[in-house]
């Protein structure tokens, strides 16, 4: 019998390594694909496309915020993981009057690298969590950037405009790759214009191919309204994904930084 604590500070007790797992968050299921956890874990979210061939295969119980409280309680699982923005707290407080219900609260790199180690202790694969959760520190230790000086917005939906606040974890990432979020002043996911980004002297806008999907044809037509920005898409998982996606990440920050030039 163990009790472990999240990283919202509730609680939870499991009898031994849990054999039966759903998955609320698409980057945590892949983190426990990469973790070998394939028997274990039994339902993801429809939003779980990586790894392809468990999206195929494994039972679907519904979005991030639209989840199938029946489907997941006919799956009797022994552990629910979840995460406090992502889901919605009437869903998982449901959940958690029956089952283990671990969840996480991440808006920096550290905290993640905390959910990967705490993960692989709860489903006994630490053996592997650590050294993931080490190489991942290296990697963003080595990016060179050692100042913030390309002011940047990042903007995650159309109609209206949304971009993030300091207290996120893509503001975070932004940080790595050398860009000075200018909507570090706000918190959490505020509204905004392109005359506020204008006024805000933005030099690079980064337009995320998630949640809402930007294409090219949205960078023609903001950089018409933006003609002193630059305008690129970005790869939104590289940005949010906050599990094992993040050994890929330092990468992908360094040829984007050349590319923000």
């Amino acid at each position: 019998m163990a009790i472990y604590t999240d990283q919202s500070g509730n609680s939870i007790t499991l009898a031994c390594a849990p054999q039966r797992i759903v998955s609320l968050v698409p980057s945590q299921t892949e983190l426990l694909y990469e973790l070998e956890l394939d028997k274990e874990v039994i339902g993801i979210t429809k939003f779980c496309v990586h790894p392809g061939q468990w999206f195929r295969n494994k039972t679907r119980i519904g979005g991030t915020k639209a989840v199938h409280i029946e489907q997941v309680k006919a799956l009797k699982p022994h552990l629910i993981i979840a995460n406090k923005e992502e889901n919605i707290k009437e869903q998982i407080d449901a959940l958690a009057a029956d089952y283990p219900v671990w969840i996480s609260d991440i808006s920096n790199l550290q905290q993640a690298l905390q959910m990967i180690e705490a993960i692989g202790t709860i489903t006994n694969t630490a053996e592997k969590a650590k050294p993931m959760a080490a190489e991942i520190k290296k990697r963003f230790n080595q990016l060179p950037f050692q100042k913030n000086n390309i002011r940047a917005a990042y903007l995650i939906w159309q109609n209206p405009y949304m971009t993030v606040g300091a207290d996120t974890f893509i503001s975070n990432m932004l940080l790595y790759c050398g860009f000075e979020n200018i909507f570090s002043d706000q918190q959490r996911y505020p509204t905004t214009s392109v005359e506020e980004i204008k006024s805000r002297n933005c030099e690079l806008l980064l337009l995320s191919s998630e949640p809402f999907p930007f294409k090219q044809k949205h960078i023609e037509e903001l950089q018409k309204q933006l003609p002193a920005t630059k305008i690129l898409l970005a790869d939104g998982e590289m940005f949010s994904w906050y599990g094992s996606r993040l050994l890929l990440a330092p990468q992908y920050f360094q040829s984007l930084r050349v590319y923000s030039y």
